[in-house]
């Protein structure tokens, strides 16, 4: 029997959320992508027919850039809603945490090519601004978790890939952290991603008391294998 529904969980987690996991193992993950590349192209095709305002650029920049905020808050809220509430979503954290990167990518790309245009300025804004200096560290952090993605890296890497996908961690706190440094003034948008990044990983901690506190390490790293 597979990990996430073995009967020392599945006894103890309410009718409604096992029949909620179970609607959701029958769910694919390709939508996430296909949903990704979709709103990005429906962005830039309002930008390019000139739907989005005086300052098209902006608009699509900073927009590709939420997207990769709220992928990378939901991607972060999977454990946490797992281990508290028993909602198993881990067949869909390699779809999102994917997104994440794309649109983070397209964020960066829509920049540095339609918004800066030079190579020299980009690297001179690199250096000068502390949110681009930020920003763009998430973004180095955020490559060779992108690249390795897959089964065969994981495979391949044993438990090494674990501790490389550690870096979600640091990345997930520099990108909340670009996001509340760009913004001039006071905006509660990006500090309310900042808190919820935090929380999120706070939630992480050992010894925080969970619905699933009966699962054995083994059978939690099962449960990962089976869906990173």
């Amino acid at each position: 029997m597979p990990a996430w529904t073995s009967p020392d969980i599945t006894e103890r987690m309410p009718l409604n959320i096992a029949s909620c996991n179970a609607a959701l193992r029958r769910l694919p993950a390709w939508p996430v992508y296909m949903g990704s590349v979709g709103y990005a192209g429906w962005i830039f095709w309002l930008g390019v027919t000139d739907q989005l305002g005086a300052e098209p650029v902006k608009v699509v920049e900073h927009a590709l850039g939420e997207a990769a905020l709220y992928t990378l808050v939901a991607g972060l809220a999977i454990t946490p809603l797992r281990r508290f509430l028993g909602i198993n979503l881990l067949k869909f954290r390699r779809a999102i945490g994917l997104a994440c990167f794309f649109f983070v990518t397209a964020h960066l790309l829509t920049w540095a090519v339609l918004d800066v245009q030079r190579l020299s300025a980009v690297w001179a804004d690199i250096l000068k601004r502390p949110y681009i200096t930020v920003g763009m560290a998430a973004f180095l952090l955020l490559i060779p978790l992108a690249v390795t993605s897959n089964n065969w890296s994981l495979r391949r890497m044993g438990p090494a890939w674990h501790r490389l996908h550690v870096l979600v961690y640091p990345a997930a706190f520099l990108g909340a952290l670009h996001f509340a440094l760009l913004v001039k003034g006071f905006q509660l948008k990006p500090l309310a991603f900042l808190a919820l990044v935090l929380v999120l990983l706070l939630l992480r901690l050992p010894g925080l008391k969970s619905g699933g506190a009966g699962l054995s390490p083994a059978k939690r790293r099962a449960a990962t294998q089976k869906f990173r």
